[in-house]
């Protein structure tokens, strides 16, 4: 055999390598080819998409928040947002002019523009979100222009020419659909409805509980674009629509809702205490009606701060960060839901359920006597009444209406630990109420409430007339539904129903028991008790002349850290004896009066008499209301003026007359108009006579006979709104018509009336 020379072997071996290294280089490229074509083929598949197409999203509207009669509260509407494309600016000149006339157009600060230009990779980065007309029309005007610079140009065989050049601004900035939600009442039940972020996303309330409901499906428009990713014409655009969100109807009645707010903005500045909050709901259905706290804000505008609030704050804090804090605390406690997410001791309020439990087990009935000294020996202290002289002998009903504390110890005590804990549990205490809004606080076992192992005879004694543990309003004014119900725990709710983009119903709310908590029987005496609070006790300022209304006064002391603080309140139903509505009004930490009698009263009065008259329930007035009742002015209109006269007088009313006519052509009041009984009317006799006015006078502080002085002295009527069964102690706070006022001869003015006696639930 021939042996082959050393050059051949080289040869060889250099072959074997070039071969083994073929094959390898080959298996690798194939095997990689196999990966790419088969394994990950949908990912170059997709990223070749996405360099060969523009995808925008096109928000979806949300949906539509009515109340209850079908008022829009909150809605979406079609806007733009304005984005710049980085990767698409290549001259530093360009970029600096861009940034400042995009910032002078948006009112954004150059630097954060300048920032997103400065991301070449990028193809796409929001400027501005939720663009109005008008300012879209003047960026759309903006997107016609153009940046012109020189560059220096080779233009052939050598020669240098100085060109001028045009980039156009739409080649880095475009307009593109966004959506932005309205709130067409601005600060109507603020904390309730909530708000949207600038991303469309429920932030506070109805609009963050049911923010996945309200959210609707965004659309898209897909667009060809070259391999410069510049756009291509129409003929290579896909659009694919945005669905709306679903639509919700609330429970809250928009004319409630500003019964409510309005008396509780007045009494929120009369208190100049730190909030003011109140609840209006259904009995029956556990539906809310109204829920408002003051002060309240902007749903438009929620970030927004008063100059005053703006101003305090730079006084106060001098470091920024601590400022920017601080702020965020403002606004987050202005946002906050006090109804649902906070905590305060009900005071006397919750003796409606001591009686309730007492009633139902027979510890006691509505005639037990108890004779209060003023003050009541438990353990190893003592408790005294808020009527320090004491309340002598009294029923079990007295009892309530002087909200006599030494008596609810007494049958809280024979009541016993396991019972009262019973009840407490039953009418909801120890647990949420099920509410559909977001941050509802949950109560805690050695917390916010003494738990039946940690409950001893102070504790059982305190907890009875409604001390040292903390309840919700919805829990409390939810459990007080019960009494008025007939016994009957309902779960509290605010969305009615879901409709969909068309305004079909797809979802409707029902009603729900979550229990029965007392005998119809225990509940229609527990009312019984309660409208003798209103009628003759220390409710009294909560009396509305032929609405029967039952409730409670509650005023209870802060922790001894907040030493000289109360929470006032008041807790009613009416009418007493078919229930429709209940009110819960709270004020924190009033100053100068604080009793819930004093300030709470007569704020739920207002509410009840404009929300039955509202829903049309009838009046029923007793005998001694009718006596008391206004009157209406006859139609004198066409009468001789002597035959008016002898009627009008004839009837205790007083008459002026003015002109020199024999026929009467006009009065004031007018026509069915309210008047007081014994009320002037003036008589008009010429059709061009000059109608008489006068100045309103202050009928503040006075009394009701005071009042009716001055008012006829001026020439006016009144009318009195408030307890007339107790006129002898009414004291004038408030008038229809502000003083100084320049009105008609003749005119009515409602004039409001509170008595300070024996209205206290809590000694001064």
């Amino acid at each position: 055999m021939n042996k082959l020379s050393p050059k051949s072997r080289m040869l060889y071996r250099v072959l074997a390598v070039f071969l083994l290294l073929s094959v390898g280089i080959f298996g690798i490229t194939s095997v990689n080819l196999a990966r790419i074509q088969l394994i990950d083929s949908e990912r170059y598949k997709e990223q070749a998409e996405k360099n060969q197409l523009h995808d925008t999203e096109i928000s979806a509207q949300r949906g539509i928040i009515y109340d209850t009669n079908g008022t829009v509260l909150a809605q979406s509407a079609s806007v733009w947002k304005v984005y710049i494309r980085p990767n698409k600016i290549t001259n530093e000149d360009f970029k600096n002019d861009l940034c400042r006339k995009l910032s002078e157009l948006t009112g954004v600060e150059i630097e954060s523009i300048k920032d997103k230009a400065d991301r070449n990779g990028y193809a796409y980065l929001v400027v501005k979100r939720q663009i109005e007309l008008e300012e879209k029309e003047r960026i759309s005007e903006f997107l016609t222009q153009y940046y012109t610079y020189n560059e220096i140009e080779d233009v052939g065989d050598g020669i240098l020419k100085n060109v001028e050049k045009k980039i156009y601004y739409s080649s880095a900035v475009g307009l593109d659909p966004d959506v932005k939600r309205y709130y067409p009442y601005g600060t109507l039940a603020s904390n309730v409805i909530g708000f949207t972020g600038t991303d469309d996303i429920g932030r506070s309330g109805i609009e963050l509980k049911y923010d996945t409901t309200l959210t609707g499906t965004p659309g898209r428009i897909i667009t060809a674009q070259n391999g410069k990713s510049d756009i291509m014409s129409q003929e290579f655009e896909t659009i694919y629509d945005a669905t709306q969100g679903t639509g919700l109807v609330l429970t809250i009645d928009e004319v409630i809702q500003r019964y409510l707010e309005d008396s509780l903005e007045q009494a929120y500045v009369d208190s100049k205490g730190v909030g003011a909050y109140g609840i209006v709901m259904d009995v029956d259905t556990g539906a809310i009606l109204a829920m408002a706290s003051m002060p309240n804000y902007d749903l438009n505008s929620p970030q927004s701060l008063t100059d005053e609030e703006k101003t305090a704050l730079e006084t106060e804090y001098e470091n920024i960060d601590e400022r920017n804090k601080a702020r965020n605390n403002l606004l987050y406690s202005r946002w906050r839901n006090f109804i649902v997410s906070d905590t305060y001791e009900p005071g006397s309020v919750f003796k409606i359920i001591t009686a309730a439990a007492v009633l139902e087990e027979n510890v006691a009935t509505i005639d037990t006597t108890y004779s209060c000294s003023g003050k009541i020996q438990v353990s190893d202290r003592t408790i005294k009444c808020h009527k320090r002289t004491g309340h002598g002998m009294q029923t079990f009903k007295e009892g309530l209406m002087n909200s006599c504390n030494p008596f609810f110890i007494t049958v809280g005590q024979k009541l016993g630990q396991e019972k009262f804990f019973e009840y407490f549990e039953a009418f909801g205490f120890t647990e949420k109420t099920g509410i559909d809004l977001p941050a509802e606080s949950s109560p805690v076992a050695g917390v916010t409430y003494h738990s039946l192992e940690s409950m001893g005879i102070v504790e059982l004694s305190s907890s009875s007339f409604g001390q040292s543990f903390q309840v919700t309003p919805i829990q409390m004014i939810t459990a007080m539904c019960a009494i008025a119900n007939g016994g009957k725990l309902m779960t509290p709710y605010l969305v009615a129903k879901q409709l969909d983009e068309n305004g079909n119903v797809i979802k409707e709310t029902e009603p729900t028991v979550r229990r029965h908590v007392v005998s119809e029987k225990t509940a229609a005496a527990v009312a019984e008790m309660m409208e003798a609070v209103v009628t003759t006790g220390t409710g009294k300022n909560a009396y509305v002349a032929g609405y029967r209304v039952a409730g409670k006064t509650g005023t209870s002391q802060k922790l001894a850290s907040e030493r000289g603080k109360y929470v006032a309140s008041f807790g009613g139903f009416a009418p007493a004896d078919d229930p429709e509505i209940a009110v819960l009004i709270l004020i924190d930490e009033p100053v100068g009066q604080y009793n819930g009698g004093q300030i709470c009263t007569p704020v739920a009065a207002q509410v009840v008499e404009k929300t039955l008259e509202y829903m049309n329930v009838e009046r029923q007035y007793t005998e001694k209301e009718l006596e008391l009742l206004d009157t209406t002015a006859p139609n004198l209109v066409g009468s001789t003026v002597s035959d008016a006269q002898a009627l009008l007088e004839s009837s205790g009313f007083e008459v002026k007359t003015v002109g020199s006519g024999e026929t009467v052509t006009a009065q004031m009041p007018a026509y069915n108009q309210t008047m007081p009984q014994n009320g002037i009317i003036v008589l008009y006799t010429e059709n061009d006579a000059q109608r008489v006015t006068v100045t309103v006078p202050d009928l503040r502080m006075m009394t009701v006979s005071q009042a009716n002085k001055y008012a006829l002295a001026a020439g006016l009527n009144i009318k009195i709104s408030g307890n007339a069964l107790n006129t002898g102690e009414l004291i004038s706070y408030d008038q229809s018509v502000e003083p100084g006022e320049e009105v008609e001869y003749g005119k009515t003015v409602t004039v409001y009336f509170k008595s300070n006696t024996n209205v206290n639930d809590l000694a001064d």
